[in-house]
């Protein structure tokens, strides 16, 4: 399986890939303007981004492992877990669906055979069903909270009891959304295990998406494997200084959170208005079920020069489109052009 790129539409609203659509911080832009030629010519030093990173996120030194963009922290995560002890002849990676489109890519490149959990009722999380999955060759299990393309949380104590269950994996919780929901595991339910790691990226709130950076967080014993598998210097010198700058903006990250929040009740306002089944987010965007021409709305949308999504290709999300909830004047601007190709569709 190879991770599928959406399309471009130069000048079109880029609603489709959960990005921040305001922007990164001013900060950034005037931190990235005192790089010299020679801090560029010389590989990283990447102190200042790791402390600010260690006390954004509140833990000790040495929790924090930065990666290019999560991504890479996904990739290194399956590697390290293929290398798990005690070795076994078919390790498995456990994935729960609908889930992110690179977890199966970075397993399989990883030699891990991928075990899927079907997607239940609601998409309930399948708690019952993921404990059963687990055996002794479960090496990785990848968990989203709140989950893409839903939205939706991991119930409290779940991950927990994964976790305690598979004591030979790796189970990585990409928390990719965190800083819109307000949740983590970051804190005791990650200090009293070895096994459990935490993904988190700069990319959404942030808006450093075009910068790569990203971060695997947890205790050392458990940050150990991947690091043996990550290069020296992954990062580059933009993103450290980038970091560093977006994390000390801790105004423009509310403001931005505060815009996706009104973002998501004025589209759960306009499928109530429209009779469209939603889910609701705790992440920045919205899943929203148009039924079974969800890809010609799409290109319809497209053509309107607005860009969302069409997931209804993915396990459980037959005829859904996902939306980016960000700054408000876009979400009126794609509500307007959703509606408008609706309306073009029952003439």
């Amino acid at each position: 399986m190879t991770y599928q790129r959406p399309g471009e539409t130069k000048g079109a609203l880029r609603l489709h890939l959960n990005e921040n659509t305001a922007g990164c911080s001013p900060a950034v832009i005037e931190a990235l303007r005192t790089i010299e030629r020679d801090l560029i010519a010389l590989y990283p030093d990447y102190g200042p981004a790791i402390e600010a990173c260690e006390r954004w996120l509140g833990v000790e030194p040495g929790w924090v492992q930065l990666v290019n963009g999560l991504d890479e922290g996904l990739h290194a995560s399956a590697q390290a877990a293929r290398n798990r002890e005690p070795p076994h002849p078919r390790p498995e990676a456990v994935i729960v669906e609908p889930a992110f489109e690179m977890y199966v890519p970075c397993a399989e490149a990883a030699g891990l055979t991928v075990v899927r959990i079907s997607p239940q009722p609601g998409f309930a999380f399948p708690l019952a069903p993921l404990l059963r999955a687990i055996s002794p060759a479960t090496r990785l299990i990848y968990l989203t909270d709140p989950n893409n393309p839903t939205g939706l949380a991991i119930p409290p104590g779940a991950i927990e009891r994964v976790a305690d269950a598979a004591p030979d994996a790796i189970v990585l919780v990409d928390e990719a959304y965190a800083d819109f929901s307000g949740r983590t595991q970051i804190g005791s339910p990650l200090d009293r295990r070895r096994n459990l790691v935490v993904g988190r990226t700069f990319a959404k709130a942030h808006g450093l998406a075009g910068l790569r950076a990203g971060a695997v967080v947890g205790h050392p014993d458990a940050l150990a494997g991947i690091r043996r598998v990550l290069p020296p210097f992954s990062i580059n010198v933009c993103a450290a200084v980038a970091l560093d700058a977006a994390l000390r903006d801790r105004a423009y990250l509310d403001w931005y959170v505060a815009e996706s929040v009104e973002s998501r009740r004025l589209i759960y306002d306009c499928c109530s208005r429209l009779g469209l089944p939603y889910w609701k987010s705790e992440a920045n965007f919205v899943l929203v079920r148009v039924g079974p021409d969800a890809a010609a709305l799409v290109r319809d949308v497209s053509g309107r020069d607005v860009l969302i999504r069409d997931r209804s290709t993915q396990p459980g999300c037959d005829g859904c489109i996902r939306m980016t909830a960000g700054v408000v004047e876009h979400t009126r601007a794609a509500l307007t052009a959703l509606e408008a190709a609706l309306a073009s569709r029952h003439r």
